[in-house]
């Protein structure tokens, strides 16, 4: 029993094993709870996307899908571990939507791509682990949503340009830290951690506990699992020690950067108040020496005055305090 809970992940059943028409179910479940809507696989679309090479250029599994409107729509998975993955992601759905129409054909058919990317990677800051995007047109000073009118089926309608424009899916597998609760909550903990609840009932979760079984797979499939699985953790491992070697690489630059700033700041600061106080100190002195001279001065014109009244010497020493020779030389 121990044996079936061990699945396998959802990245490698992807590639190898739910192009299978058999296994469409797993993958028809996964994107009714991300989309909101039934989807229905017709088929599974030939492409650069399906290489089974680890380092092809376009790691994407291409679904040609019906919606619940019985619409006709192409869904672009993406699982893949890469720098500048906006730019990848956008020239992956530039060259699906031109890979399904034909030179001469009208616009009308050109249809509409959902890019889903399943990320095993730290793709940048944000607090959450599903992220929505699609184009839509503000009104610059109004701010309303602009609707295009368009021909379908004989008749003039109004859509949104979200309609029509793709729409983009980033699903963080390692910012998901909670305990699951929703259908797509279930589906999020399965890409991360493997687990599949006994009881599931989450579209899709049900049937890949019966087909995507560790121990299902023959022999060669298991030695290439597992040779993937390596894989992932040893890159996972090269990635988190090239990250924490720049970390300490930088804290030391900081450092150093820090202690020469400090000093050119301090040897700044100590001049600056080194001026400051001697101005200040040269201020004081000047006074102090100002107002001594003063009080010479004017000692030394009541000594002359009191010489020239011929006050005996000994009192103007008294009255001035001034030396016998200081008198003498008035």
């Amino acid at each position: 029993m121990e044996q079936k809970d061990k699945y396998i992940r959802f990245d490698w059943a992807i590639k190898r094993l739910l192009r299978n028409k058999a296994n469409f179910g797993v993958l028809e479940g996964f994107l009714t709870v991300l989309l909101g809507e039934d989807i229905h696989i017709l088929e599974i679309l030939e492409s650069e996307g399906n290489q089974q090479r680890e380092d092809d250029k376009f790691n994407r599994v291409d679904i040609k899908a019906r919606n619940s409107k019985d619409e006709i729509i192409l869904v672009e998975v993406q699982n893949t571990r890469e720098l500048y993955y906006l730019e990848r992601i956008l020239y992956g759905v530039a060259k699906t939507i031109t890979e399904h129409i034909d030179l001469g054909e009208i616009y009308s058919n050109v249809k509409k791509v959902y890019s889903i990317s399943i990320l095993y990677f730290d793709i940048g800051q944000g607090s959450d682990y599903l992220y929505h995007g699609q184009n839509t047109f503000l009104g610059v000073h109004t701010g309303d949503h602009l609707k295009v009118t368009t021909k379908e089926q004989g008749a003039i309608v109004r859509k949104l340009p979200a309609e029509i424009f793709p729409e983009y899916f980033l699903i963080r597998v390692n910012e998901f830290n909670k305990v699951a609760v929703t259908p797509l909550e279930e589906w999020i903990e399965y890409l991360k951690t493997g687990c599949i609840r006994p009881n599931t009932k989450a579209p899709g979760l049900e049937e890949a506990r019966k087909k995507l079984v560790y121990y299902n797979m023959d022999k060669a499939e298991k030695l290439a699992y597992d040779r993937h699985i390596d894989a992932v953790m040893i890159q996972n491992d090269v990635l988190s020690t090239a990250k924490l070697e720049g970390r300490e690489e930088g804290h030391l630059l900081g450092l150093e950067e820090g202690r020469q700033r400090g000093l050119e700041e301090g040897m700044k600061k100590g001049l600056e108040q080194g001026i400051e106080q001697g101005i200040e100190q040269g201020i004081e002195q000047g006074i102090e020496q100002g107002i001594e001279k003063g009080i010479v001065k004017e000692k030394t014109i009541t000594a002359r005055k009191l010489k020239s009244l011929n006050i005996p010497v000994d009192t103007i020493i008294q009255v001035t305090g001034l030396s016998l020779e200081e008198i003498e030389k008035l």
